[in-house]
């Protein structure tokens, strides 16, 4: 005979997981929300409480990459755009800086601390006002890239996860 507390505990964590992966795409999407890493951890709960038997850890070393991807992504994207525009050390480092400053600062923050900051960094090293809001929009444009790839390796891990799931 099952345990009853034992299933209702097992519900739970499969609730756990569901939740990690559709807050983690979410994330995506919505700044202030882990994106990546709940999903990879929602799907690694899941795996577990599957025994591993349908995701193995060939298929969680695949998702783990497309994780480490994605986080990599996060932190160059920017300053990927503003090299692309002749940014100088002074202004990547104003974007990372920003970046920083700008979680304090909710949303708003988030969006334009590193625009704020390459632009700022920009300024401070050229003095010259049309390159700073150069790098400070090429900047703000590698970000969305970074965001827009950010979603679709979210969308990827979901896809290899089912994959694995289900074939």
């Amino acid at each position: 005979m099952l345990d009853p507390s034992l299933l209702n505990a097992d519900i739970a964590w499969w609730i756990v997981a569901w939740l990690l992966m559709i807050s983690g795409l979410l994330g995506t999407l919505l700044p202030f929300l882990p994106s990546t890493p709940f999903i990879f951890g929602g799907m690694l709960l899941a795996a577990y409480l599957d025994h591993f038997a349908r995701v193995g850890y060939g298929w969680l070393t695949v998702l783990g990459l497309l994780l480490l991807l994605s986080m990599v992504l996060d932190y160059i994207a920017g300053a990927l755009g503003a090299k692309k525009v002749g940014a100088s050390p002074q202004a990547i480092w104003g974007a990372l800086i920003g970046g920083i400053l700008g979680i304090f600062a909710g949303i708003p923050g988030l969006i334009l601390g590193p625009l704020i900051g390459a632009a700022v960094g920009e300024f401070w090293a050229k003095q010259d006002v049309l390159q700073a809001g150069k790098v400070g929009i090429a900047t703000f444009i590698g970000m969305l890239v970074g965001a827009i790839a950010k979603i679709a390796i979210g969308l990827a891990m979901f896809a290899v996860f089912a994959f694995a799931w289900w074939v």
